[in-house]
């Protein structure tokens, strides 16, 4: 989940060398958040007008989750 979370971060940004992803323990309720950290000059390519990609972002990462039988996970771009 890490690699695909990057991989689709590094189709976006212009400085994929800065990109890191991190991922913390599931929670009580059993959610896996996955923190996503690129070059400041990178956050508005990450996010979008309107939060849109960053919405879709979060699809993307939800459904692969779901594919893989994994618990709900949460994605924080930051």
């Amino acid at each position: 989940m890490k690699e695909l979370l990057h991989a689709i971060a590094a189709g976006l940004v212009e400085n994929p060398e800065a990109i890191q992803v991190t991922e913390d323990e599931p929670n009580e309720e059993g959610v896996i958040v996955f923190h996503l950290h690129v070059a400041e000059q990178d956050m508005g390519r990450v996010i979008g007008k309107q939060g849109r990609i960053a919405k879709a972002i979060r699809v993307i990462m939800r459904s692969a989750a779901t594919r893989k039988g994994m618990s709900s996970i949460a994605v924080e771009i930051d």
